[in-house]
């Protein structure tokens, strides 16, 4: 008999269980463990074991949902007006359909009742409660397009795909940096500022991605002034830095508006990528929306290879 109940604190084990038994699932990070689930999911401040659903068959747990919430307008406390069901995961050698479908509908009740006008499916910045490196790659995605359980689940429950995400991948072994007068030019004018473990914007950044080491990377001219372009990069290992990780993700690239069109991007990812060959990185993730052609274009012209895309699904009203 399929049956579903909210967290408990002896479900860790259990939970751990569930995610490795899907340990070839594109995008999921593995091996888990029950101290990288308390460390990352459980520890935050805003965690609600309600949120947190387990399906069990026969006594046999075969599934887990979690549900939660987005910040505020200034990211200094939670909203409950927008909730999200960021995670299904179900085991293979079950009907993965019918507990899924159940797992996403105990979900919404919770997210209703919390107060959530309107439910999305997947999380993704700034509705990026839970799951930060462990699922997808450099950010929350979505639903990767691959995770044909969640994907189903939604589609089947009413939810309508409003936008996609794009995951690229690149090796920085077969990276050549850009070349010609432009490159030229902005390295004389220019100056890269490493900022080890930068401080977080926000609470909510800090609850949300807190727990990955970061580096900063700011663009200054030479003959001084502001940051006029940035980049930040994490270890995609929680257990290791990025000093011993052999990947690390892109997580903001951001060139001021009057700076554009002038090729500080690209310098700057230059910079970068040789700053994290000599830490022994060898791959870097990244991910950028499906309707943003000028990132698109740019990554594709660096050499990075689309891995996967994410899906963000929408559900007007909260039970359908």
């Amino acid at each position: 008999m399929l049956g579903y109940r909210p967290f408990r604190n002896s479900d860790p084990p259990a939970l751990v269980d569930i995610w490795q038994s899907r340990h070839v699932q594109a995008g999921l990070f593995g091996p888990m463990t029950v101290d990288l689930i308390e460390q990352f999911v459980l520890s935050k401040l805003y965690f609600e074991p309600s949120g947190l659903v387990l399906a069990r068959e026969d006594d046999r747990p075969v599934g887990f949902a979690h549900a939660g919430f987005g910040p505020t307008d200034d990211e200094a406390d939670v909203s409950r007006e927008l909730g999200t069901t960021c995670l299904i995961l179900v085991r293979p050698d079950c009907d993965e359909a019918r507990v899924a479908a159940g797992l996403l509908n105990q979900c919404e009740t919770y997210l209703a009742a919390a107060g959530a006008k309107v439910l999305y499916g997947g999380a993704m910045a700034p509705l990026d409660p839970f799951y930060h490196g462990f699922y997808g790659g450099s950010e929350l995605p979505g639903i990767l397009a691959t995770d044909q359980v969640a994907r189903g689940a939604f589609e089947s429950s009413g939810y309508k795909e409003i936008d996609r995400t794009v995951l690229f991948r690149g090796n920085l072994h077969s990276y050549e940096p850009p070349t010609g007068r432009q490159q030229l030019l902005l390295r004389r004018e220019m100056l890269v500022h490493v900022v080890n473990d930068p401080p977080y914007r926000s609470w909510w950044e800090c609850c949300a991605t807190g727990g990955f080491e970061r580096t900063r990377f700011e663009l200054r001219p030479r003959l001084g002034g502001d940051c006029v372009a940035h980049a930040v990069v994490r270890n995609m290992d929680p257990t290791q830095g990025l000093g011993g990780a052999p990947s690390a993700g892109l997580t903001e690239l951001h060139v001021d508006a009057g700076f554009r069109k002038r090729g500080l991007s690209v310098f700057l990812l230059a910079e970068v990528f040789h700053h994290l060959t000599r830490m022994g990185v060898d791959w870097v993730e990244l991910q950028t929306m499906s309707h943003n052609t000028a990132a698109l274009g740019l990554y594709e012209r660096l050499g990075f290879e689309q891995v996967n895309e994410g899906i963000v699904f929408r559900k007007e009203s909260p039970l359908g």
